[in-house]
């Protein structure tokens, strides 16, 4: 057994297709899985379920796992306590950021920190909020952008970069626009255009209809806001974003503060200590990128 090996396990585990995990390794699919097919020769026992369309972790799939990142995280710390003391930092970070957000102060502390880091190897991820928080605890990715309804989960190192209420958008001319602000029981009269689940938003949205006992009628979930203001301007729905995001359609939308939402909807960079030399680097990147005027 080797390091490359617990580095090709680990790459299949996370993106559960082996075609996937060669393309993020820099080899070919046969080369990874014969060097899995060795992995489980010398541990005596299948690491994958490869009946399916994904590469499920078997039983000892999952009990090797959380020791392969471990061993991988220990070799790398070799080399990051090398670069602390001669100031080289040298190692693979892995960045998630919430689908359909697009966010300039991140992309600044991303360049800034290759810039003063070219050694660091950075790679991006998107997806739900859900998702890249339960991949910074469980350590596939360091630090993420996550939306979060009220606060940033508490078993994780966190920085709030906007907390806004939630708006209601929709065409000008539209019934809503007469109330200002409105309330959620009169936006839930309407079908909504909104964040799937696993987003802040959409959690903050459930949650407040849960309080109110509402159960609204979801008419379309998008992803990107863009795509929610341009559903919601075509009359297929009342809009639901976030002030920021609402401010940028204001040439054919009206926003509505939905007022009896108190829980605000947060945008926050979290990770799991700063331990290593490269994640405390890229947080004090990030932290000068957003807190810039």
């Amino acid at each position: 057994m080797d390091l490359r090996q617990l580095e090709y396990f680990v790459a299949v585990a996370e993106e559960r297709n082996f075609t996937r995990a060669a393309e993020r390794v820099h080899i070919s699919q046969s080369g990874v899985s014969a060097q899995i097919r060795q992995l489980e020769r010398e541990l005596g026992a299948e690491l994958f379920d490869r009946s399916g369309r994904a590469a499920r972790l078997t039983v000892a799939g999952k009990a090797a796992l959380e020791h392969a990142r471990a061993a991988l995280a220990a070799a790398e710390a070799v080399g990051q306590a090398v670069g602390e003391v001669t100031d080289v930092i040298r190692g693979r970070l892995t960045v998630g950021m919430v689908i359909g957000c697009t966010v300039t102060p991140l992309f600044d502390a991303l360049a800034r920190f290759h810039l003063a880091h070219p050694g660091v190897d950075v790679a991006l991820v998107e997806d739900t909020s859900e998702q890249l928080a339960e991949g910074v605890r469980d350590g596939g990715v360091d630090l993420a952008l996550i939306g979060s309804a009220g606060e940033p989960p508490d078993v994780l190192d966190s920085f709030t970069v906007i907390s806004e209420r939630l708006v209601a958008v929709v065409p000008h001319g539209h019934p809503l626009t007469g109330r200002d602000p409105v309330t959620l029981r009169e936006v839930a009269g309407y079908p909504l255009v909104c964040m799937p689940r696993g987003t802040g938003l959409r959690g903050v949205l459930d949650q407040a209809c849960a309080a109110q006992r509402l159960d609204p009628a979801i008419g379309l979930q998008a992803s990107a806001p863009d795509a929610i203001a341009d559903l919601a301007a075509r009359g297929l729905g009342v809009g639901v974003l976030s002030e920021s995001m609402a401010a940028r359609y204001t040439d054919r939308l009206a926003a509505r503060v939905i007022a009896d939402i108190d829980i605000p909807a947060l945008l926050a960079l979290v990770w799991r200590g700063a331990h290593a030399p490269a994640v405390r680097e890229l947080v004090a990147h990030c932290r000068r990128a957003f807190t810039r005027p």
